[in-house]
């Protein structure tokens, strides 16, 4: 039997990088995956593409800072499917500077994508998995929301405050049968990762005692192990998939 045998899926994030991979796992391993992105544009052509594969994803274009939205297709996949096993808060931007350059706009562009977003997410879908007494909730946070960054404190504060959600609906959720964790990535060769200088990359892979960036599929395969049953008794947990990134 597959890992994820006849699960419903929401993955946020999912048109691109590591959330694309993320879905195509989920499909491989049995889930029925809604891909959310506010790009159109990529979302379809996913769809798309994975059916071709014979794998079938649906996906819903949804701004993940905009409560109505998530609150609405968050009601649609409840009233096509009944139910929602899986949620992988995943969806994130950036919009780097050191503190006097940031301006307020870059600071609330990341909070409402990166923190907020994942409030939305998780208050929309929460009843519904209390009503099933069943639920798998992983939030995406970053090795720098533990350790800091140069440049990023919106990004920085929004993944440590992620890392504060989570514990805290650990507690209020656990008793309802929902495990709520969080995975927090080093570096990961993204596509983002890739346009970076060569020093950068090269400088990110010294700091990284296994000398290499990370794939999507690393953080993916992790995603798909505390959405699996294999992690039942694991909850309010923060797991670190960096390589083992000397801070």
């Amino acid at each position: 039997m597959k890992r994820l045998e006849n699960k419903i899926a929401v993955i946020t994030g999912g048109a691109q990088g590591i959330g694309k991979t993320t879905v195509e796992k989920f499909l491989i391993e049995g889930a029925t995956v809604l891909i959310w992105d506010v790009d159109d544009s990529r979302g379809k052509k996913l769809e798309s593409d994975l059916s071709v594969q014979g794998l079938k994803a649906k996906f819903m274009k949804v701004n993940v800072a905009k409560y109505d939205e998530v609150e609405k297709a968050a009601q649609d996949i409840i009233n096509e499917f009944g139910r929602i096993d899986v949620l992988v808060n995943n969806a994130g931007i950036l919009r780097d500077g050191t503190l006097v350059k940031m301006s307020p706009e870059q600071w609330q562009q990341v909070i409402d994508v990166n923190l907020t977003g994942v409030f939305n997410c998780t208050k929309a879908f929460a009843p519904y998995m209390i009503e099933k007494q069943y639920g798998k909730i992983i939030n995406a946070t970053s090795v720098v929301g533990l350790y800091g960054n140069f440049g990023q404190t919106n990004y920085v504060a929004a993944k440590a405050g992620v890392i504060g959600m989570t514990k805290v609906w650990a507690r209020e959720l656990g008793r309802k049968g929902i495990n709520v964790n969080a995975i927090a990535p080093g570096f990961i060769a993204t596509e983002m990762v890739a346009s970076l200088p060569e020093k950068v990359i090269n400088m990110m892979k010294e700091k990284t005692p296994l000398g290499r960036l990370g794939k999507p599929e690393d953080i993916a395969n992790a995603y798909c192990f505390l959405a699996s049953e294999e992690a039942s008794y694991i909850n309010g947990t923060v797991l670190s998939v960096d390589g083992g990134v000397i801070t």
